[in-house]
């Protein structure tokens, strides 16, 4: 932090003044790869987590809204014990500093994900997206995800410049990939249902967070967020196992019957759609904002975009491209 940090000062005055809380410490909680800071303060009843969202850049009335729809609905997100819309600021309930990331192991993954599944499916079948007039993830939107790659990764972060068959291939692959997501069911979607966004707690684990950008999406896209997670793998076969338990217990609600070998499709291509755009965003971090860290992140979510390329037929040539345009460039972390 800086040596003079106004909104943390202004922070200080709400919790003294405002709130009347007496407070003993406050300190940084976590970091965030948007505008949002979040803080950790020590009062003699216990601690609460304060949101800075500095209003010129952030907004807090989707936060409130989808708490509001989660915890209604009996999903285990940080209750809002005040709110100061104006200087945006936010009282929540404290989940502690350890999340799924920081515990999963072989010897654990089993039940941590079981948990973590059994709250995604709660989600899915208790929350109707278009009853609360949740945003669409339609085609302009799902497009522009997928331009983060090509414009921060290829163009910015590599210093790439592709041919214009090499454009041609990617909006050919952008087609197939939008298609397949629009195709599928639509369902309450957290997107950024993972391992540094569900939190391990002593009741009712796992503590979900970071859900501000819920929408209206495809079936698989919290699924491949968790199984497919940017910052921990998993082998392919154990995947392909929690994804048909998964599918199992979907086909309980008639709405979204579908064939394993479609759902498994839908999973991949999805995955694909979320991981180019991690990989944009994770270089639009390190270019624009100075987060150096995420650049780490890039190799395992590219293995993912290679690996699943390599499955299917129609992504051949996308496939190729990568191999013969992409991984040889020099300047990605070994």
């Amino acid at each position: 932090m800086p040596k003079t940090d106004a909104r943390l000062l202004a922070i200080k005055h709400w919790l003294s003044h405002t709130l009347k809380l007496n407070y003993s410490t406050i300190e940084p909680a976590s970091n965030d790869a948007s505008f949002r800071r979040y803080f950790r303060v020590s009062h003699p009843q216990g601690s609460h987590i304060v949101m800075d969202a500095p209003p010129e850049q952030e907004t807090l009335s989707p936060f409130i809204k989808i708490s509001t729809l989660l915890t209604r609905n009996g999903l285990k997100a940080p209750s809002i014990y005040a709110q100061n819309t104006h200087e945006g600021f936010l009282l929540l309930d404290d989940f502690g500093s350890i999340c799924y990331l920081d515990q999963l192991a072989p010897e654990t993954v089993e039940i941590l994900y079981k948990a973590a599944m059994q709250s995604l499916l709660d989600m899915q079948v208790t929350i109707n997206p278009v009853q609360h007039a949740l945003p669409v993830y339609n085609h302009a939107l799902l497009h522009q995800e997928l331009e983060l790659f090509s414009n921060w990764f290829v163009t910015e972060l590599l210093n790439i410049t592709l041919s214009p068959a090499a454009h041609r291939e990617l909006e050919r692959t952008w087609t197939l990939l939008i298609k397949s997501a629009l195709e599928q069911p639509q369902v309450f979607v957290h997107r950024d249902y993972h391992s540094r966004n569900l939190m391990i707690l002593e009741e009712q684990s796992p503590g979900i967070i970071d859900f501000q950008d819920a929408v209206q999406g495809p079936v698989t896209y919290d699924l491949v967020s968790l199984l497919r997670d940017c910052y921990i793998t998993w082998p392919k076969q154990q995947v392909l196992h929690w994804v048909t338990a998964y599918h199992r217990q979907l086909q309980h609600h008639p709405q979204w019957h579908c064939s394993l070998p479609q759902f498994i499709r839908w999973f991949d291509f999805m995955g694909l759609q979320r991981h180019l755009k991690a990989i944009g965003i994770f270089s639009r971090l390190k270019i624009r904002d100075h987060k150096e860290n995420y650049i780490n992140d890039i190799p395992r979510t590219l293995n993912y975009v290679i690996h699943i390329s390599d499955d299917y037929p129609e992504l051949s040539s996308f496939s190729q491209l990568l191999k013969n345009e992409v991984l040889p460039a020099k300047n990605l972390p070994s």
